[in-house]
């Protein structure tokens, strides 16, 4: 028998994770969108935490010789990061601004006096 390669494995894992994801935001009730999209932005506060962290990070010269070369991949990846959180949470809060301002009551034009 034959040992499944990881990359195979994970790529199965991922495909999987995105139709299930699909079907399962799809099936939400337009009366659940608004409390969803909150904790989607809570998410999205603690992701752009690690990004920023990730940003900010420092090199570590080993045995006195240069610093490694990932720092900047990792600084990268995290500005990335950091930047797609930040536009996640500011949609969120439209999304929630706009799906709120559907259940608020519309004023009634105000009659205008007829001249005669």
């Amino acid at each position: 028998m034959e040992i499944v390669d990881p990359t195979v494995f994970r790529l199965a894992i991922f495909v999987l994770a995105i139709f299930v994801g699909y079907y399962v935001v799809w099936s939400v009730t337009p009366a659940l969108h608004t409390p969803l999209m909150a904790v989607t932005n809570a998410i999205s506060s603690v992701i752009i935490v690690g990004a920023l962290l990730a940003a900010s990070a420092h090199g570590v010269a080993l045995a006195g010789g240069p610093v490694d070369n990932n720092m900047w991949v990792a600084k990268g990846a995290g500005a990335v990061a950091a930047g797609l959180a930040a536009v996640n949470i500011f949609g969120g809060f439209l999304v929630t601004q706009r799906m709120l301002a559907m259940y608020r009551k519309k004023e009634k034009p105000a009659a205008k006096a007829v001249a005669k």
